[in-house]
């Protein structure tokens, strides 16, 4: 089983001035494909952070996913640092270039623009329908950019390349009881499927305490049974169901 890793990069994602929502968008097109994401990272726009990072993780996981810092300013570095990480030299990308003056014209490829076409030696370009300032992938790395549109319409691009497996499946079923009250049983049940994750979440509103208990595995048929026990052991409990997806 092929599993992946992402590496968010940028000081506004850290300072809580950006919301992230490209890990939650990678997290789940990677999962439909059967690539689990294991592991995530948020790092400055820092070459030594960034290149630590991937270090970390280009050696642990399959697949790594970078997110942000390949644009036209002083601070996208995130190209130089991949190439640090990897220990190749930064050049200007003939294709690259090509790209980008067909989307602004060659009189328009000012040194910010042409900043988006240094690429690390040896990568592959991944396409940019969007934009075509494009991203790349070196090794088991892919270099994607931080705007959500323009990182989706890369990830469209590079979808069919990825080894996918089944796809990562779930069962969730919502009790109304409180969390402790059932922690018991769900270990037991947890035991009795050692093949299925099953994760408890609980909220608390208005309405009262609120557990989701969710199964995540392969087996549609197993996560079937699951889903069932889950809804007995809600009834042994005393516990109402209050949704089931």
């Amino acid at each position: 089983m092929t599993d992946a890793a992402i590496l968010v990069i940028g000081n506004e994602i850290l300072s809580g001035r950006t919301h992230d929502v490209n890990v939650p968008y990678l997290a789940t097109q990677l999962a439909a494909l059967g690539v689990p994401v294991a592991e995530v990272r948020i790092v400055r726009d820092e070459p030594a952070a960034i290149v630590a990072g991937l270090d970390a993780l280009r050696h642990r996981y399959g697949y790594v996913f970078t997110s942000g810092g390949i644009g036209p300013t002083h601070d996208d570095i995130t190209s130089a640092a991949v190439a640090a990480a990897f220990g190749v030299r930064l050049e200007r990308n003939a294709e690259a270039v090509r790209r980008l003056a067909a989307r602004h014209g060659a009189e328009a490829l000012n040194p910010a623009r042409l900043k988006m076409a240094e690429i690390p030696a040896g990568a592959r370009l991944i396409d940019n329908p969007l934009s075509q300032a494009p991203g790349f992938r070196l090794g088991n790395v892919f270099v994607l950019a931080g705007v959500p549109s323009v990182l989706q319409a890369m990830f469209e691009t590079l979808r069919d390349e990825l080894r996918a497996g089944p796809p990562l499946l779930s069962r969730a079923v919502t009790l109304a009881v409180r969390e402790g009250d059932i922690a018991e049983r769900l270990a037991a049940l947890q035991d009795a499927h050692p093949d299925s994750e099953i994760g408890s979440y609980p909220s608390f509103g208005a309405e009262g305490p609120r557990v989701a208990v969710v199964a995540r595995g392969r087996d549609a048929a197993a996560l079937d049974r699951i889903a069932a026990e889950i809804r007995a052991l809600a009834a042994a409990a005393g516990a109402d169901v209050i949704a089931t997806d």
